[in-house]
């Protein structure tokens, strides 16, 4: 028996949490538009017995927009996107069994030791091993070997959008992409859980299995009636931001293709290219998308490289790109040095620059370093690119030459919002891309790609990934 078709909302209403920045959005299907937006920073609160996340802060500011943006727009259904490696804990009654850690705590470094001897090998989970709590096994590991009841309190395990979609509606679950994303709970090929849940002794307290785009339920009453919205208004499960930024560009274009999503993390996702061996020391895993397949994947955290030199860079002029590509003036990798493409290096400026000629030479870098990344999953035909750095043309300029294909830039502000509204419509018009048009000259950027390639490939802490590898 077929599902009766689910009614086409108009008006979407996308909880999204990054990992430096929550937003609420309102997407109107029709346009796949942002109509109405709102955004909080994403706290990471010190009090308590570790990093974590201000989850009472971000609910306050869910529901109060929800019931803003009700009143302004409408609101027909809800979708959840969140950043990945986080999964929250519940007690029988629902409630938090303890603080949402915040992954960048290095809490779970002292006990790598151990959990390494419980991890899955690559091979089956395609999650590499990561420092911190980037491994959500590991912060299940630390959490459940360090505070004291936290074992007989913990009644289910779920991930971070099916919280949010639980707290909604009552039900929570554990859904496909975010378990996918470097947990090492999860086999991509297989589509189910890895002996890793079974050795950290949480079988059975795994919340339900879900899809993305399924309907977790309606509202609660409570919250129908804070908000405003109808009782019977959908709320969609939820996906892992970066493969919200993929969904829409699944849906409709032909294989092969590559998406990168920007923000926080830069996220490069290969979909139909060719079949390579992935190297788990550089920073390479498989994902889940949407539909349940495994897809290549690399990354480097861009937007927090972005953030970390923003100032000491300053608006560039074209004398200052023409100076930089004839001085092959440089930004080496890598400037956060615990993950991405080249881990354990530490790169900065080659040489003295003013601040145009960092910004440029910033916007260069970042472009190598997602050409490399999808060279290395084995990325072929056109590149999608999401999220805030769709508007750097010369990012674009030099990703363009770097990779030899085509560029093409999302219409959307952030591809996140969309691919998430996107889940809550059986078939939806797709929100535009616009190919990249160069602004640079193109025999300077290949000379410079080159230079910098040639450097990098010559940097003596190329040991780093044999001893990552193997650690």
């Amino acid at each position: 028996m077929t599902k009766p078709p689910r009614p086409s909302p108009r008006h979407v209403a996308v909880w999204d949490i990054g990992k430096t920045n929550a937003k609420l959005a309102v997407v109107d299907i029709a346009s796949m538009s942002e109509i109405g937006v709102r955004t909080l920073p994403n706290r990471v609160l010190r009090d308590g017995p570790y990093p974590h996340y201000d989850i009472e802060g971000l609910r306050a500011f869910l529901l109060e927009g929800l019931t803003a943006l009700q009143r302004e727009h409408g609101i027909d259904a809800i979708s959840i996107t969140t950043h990945g490696a986080s999964l929250v804990l519940l007690d029988g009654a629902g409630a938090l069994a303890c603080p949402v850690l915040d992954y960048e705590h290095d809490g779970p470094d002292g006990l790598a030791d151990a959990y390494d001897q419980l991890r899955p090998d690559f091979a089956l989970t395609g999650s590499p091993r990561l420092p911190m709590g980037l491994n959500a096994g590991a912060q299940l590991h630390w959490l459940l070997e360090t505070r004291p009841g936290l074992r007989e309190r913990l009644a289910q395990v779920v991930t971070y959008p099916q919280y949010w979609s639980g707290l909604l509606t009552g039900r929570f679950g554990c859904e496909y992409t975010s378990l996918g994303c470097h947990t090492d709970l999860w086999q991509p090929r297989e589509g189910r859980f890895s002996a890793l849940v079974a050795a950290l002794g949480l079988e059975g307290k795994m919340a339900p299995l879900a899809h993305a785009g399924d309907v977790a339920g309606t509202l609660l009453p409570e919250i129908a009636a804070q908000t405003g919205i109808a009782p019977e208004t959908p709320v969609l499960s939820g996906i892992h931001d970066s493969n919200a930024s993929l969904l829409p560009h699944l849906k409709a274009l032909p294989q092969p293709f590559a998406v990168v999503s920007t923000g926080t993390w830069v996220i490069s996702m290969a979909v139909g290219g060719a079949q390579v061996p992935l190297d788990p020391a550089r920073d390479l895993l498989i994902n889940v998308n949407a539909l349940g397949g495994p897809t290549p994947s690399a990354r480097f955290m861009g937007g927090r490289e972005y953030e970390s030199l923003k100032p000491e860079t300053g608006p560039h002029s074209d004398r200052d790109v023409s100076a930089v590509l004839q001085r092959q003036a440089m930004l080496l990798p890598s400037v956060e040095t615990s993950s991405g493409p080249f881990p354990g290096r530490h790169g900065g400026w080659s040489e003295a620059m003013s601040p145009g000629e960092k910004s440029v030479a910033l916007a260069f870098y970042l472009g190598l370093m997602t050409a490399d990344c999808l060279a290395l999953i084995g990325a072929e035909g056109p590149v999608i690119v999401e999220g805030p750095f769709a508007r750097n043309a010369l990012l674009l300029d030099m990703l363009a030459v770097a990779t030899g294909r085509e560029v093409a830039c999302s219409a959307s502000a952030t591809g996140t919002s969309i691919g998430a509204a996107l889940l809550a419509v059986e078939a939806a018009p797709v929100g535009a891309v616009r190919p990249h048009e160069m602004t640079s000259d193109r025999a300077a950027l290949q000379s410079y790609a080159a230079a910098w390639r040639a450097a990098v490939r010559h940097d003596p802490s190329e040991g780093a990934f044999v001893r990552r590898a193997n650690g």
